[in-house]
């Protein structure tokens, strides 16, 4: 197997990861709120000082060539920095921006729930009422899609996707490309009894979502998520273009260690939703999806668990490697994925590697960003590094999945 199918596969898996191995606040001294994402200044004392030497220590043990992070206390700064290079001489800054990939999804699943308070949808409703074309339409619904429990396969862990991500980075992925990987092959089981995660779930709902408002989607998140939470460096692109400035990547996924950071990323889930950002609207983002700020109580809990708890078990057509346990602990939401109390999001593909994760028992918000040296291990770093932090600074409420 090459390393770009492992990066690929790890990527698709990195749920895998996450579900079948999942105090009271402290009182802590933060900065004032800036608009400008700047490193905290120097020197960091106390709890500011523990979060950089976890950093700094992990950015060395893993041969990370930059570790961008940020934590928030009650949506005021405890610490912002940046760690190693860009690019060769060219040194990291907090303000560089990044693919942040997932964090995409989550904001599908805030902008359903909106419409189905707003009683404009169901959550019940067959997909087929808008794209009646869909194969399997009528059965799915957009609860199944926002929950990753229709059945579809996943084009990501397809061998010839594989095969033609790994010859091809730049190649420019329709939806229809990558949803007919998917829907070529048989359901994994009868929607809605089973959990499994599939990119073709969100790029579907993507589509159903721009069906339903009759808004371009990019121009939908605009109006209800990053408008409204002042995610000035949050957009998406329908081009591999990122806003400067870049905080480039590197990855050793094809065999030698090269340049990915205009690698297309079309195929990673819904066009309007292929979003850069910078880490300090990644904390934000972290804040405001993981206390429910844009949707009603009732809204939120659905978000937290639409059914998903209870669900997962191997069966002959899928495996448990595939079909995973969902537990109270760790389980997926609608859009978000629920750990040991924490709200997370956690992208990584083609070099870079991102995680925003909130814990409201304490009012935390975690956003880390990674890019590889070359010899990083496989797996997601930055949430191996929000792990470690979350230790620091919460240790009653483990984010570590392992």
């Amino acid at each position: 197997m090459t390393r770009t199918r492992t990066a690929v596969l790890c990527a698709a898996t990195l749920i895998a990861a996450t579900l079948p191995t999942m105090a009271g606040a402290a009182t802590r001294t933060v900065a004032r709120e800036s608009h400008a994402c700047v490193s905290s200044p120097k020197p960091a004392r106390g709890e500011a000082r523990r979060v950089l030497a976890t950093a700094k220590r992990a950015k060395k043990e893993l041969d990370l060539k930059s570790v961008l992070l940020r934590v928030t206390v009650n949506g005021r700064p405890l610490v912002t920095d940046a760690l190693g290079e860009s690019m060769t001489r060219v040194p990291a800054e907090p303000d560089m921006h990044f693919r942040a990939g997932s964090v995409g999804i989550a904001y599908l699943g805030t902008i359903l729930l909106q419409l189905v308070e707003e009683r404009k949808v169901r959550l019940d409703d067959p997909v087929s009422r808008w794209l009646p074309e869909l194969p399997h339409a009528h059965r799915i619904t957009l609860r199944m899609l926002g929950s990753s429990t229709s059945g579809l396969a996943d084009y990501v862990t397809d061998p010839q996707f594989i095969s033609a991500l790994e010859a091809a980075p730049f190649r420019q992925w329709t939806r229809a490309e990558v949803v007919g990987i998917s829907t070529g092959h048989p359901l994994l089981y009868r929607p809605g009894t089973n959990w499994s995660y599939s990119h073709a779930n969100f790029q579907i709902l993507g589509a159903a979502l721009e069906k339903i408002t009759h808004t371009r989607l990019d121009r939908l998140l605009e109006q209800r998520v990053t408008g409204p939470l002042r995610l000035r460096d949050t957009r998406n692109s329908y081009t591999p273009d990122i806003q400067a400035p870049v905080l480039h990547a590197f990855t050793a996924e094809r065999g030698s260690y090269e340049e990915s950071t205009f690698w297309n990323p079309s195929w990673t889930t819904a066009p309007g939703a292929v979003i850069t950002t910078d880490i300090c609207d990644l904390a934000r983002s972290a804040q405001a999806i993981g206390a429910g700020e844009l949707l009603s109580r009732r809204a939120y809990r659905v978000q937290l668990d639409p059914g998903t708890v209870g669900l997962g078990k191997a069966t002959r057509t899928c495996p448990a490697t595939v079909c995973l346990t969902n537990t109270e602990a760790t389980h997926f939401g609608l859009g978000i994925i629920v750990l040991n109390g924490w709200i997370v999001q956690n992208p990584s593909f083609s070099g870079y590697a991102a995680i925003q994760a909130y814990l409201p028992a304490e009012h935390l918000a975690i956003a880390v960003a990674t890019t590889k040296g070359p010899t990083t291990p496989d797996g997601n770093t930055a949430q191996t590094i929000a792990e470690r932090i979350a230790a620091v600074l919460a240790p009653s409420h483990p984010l570590a999945t392992h």
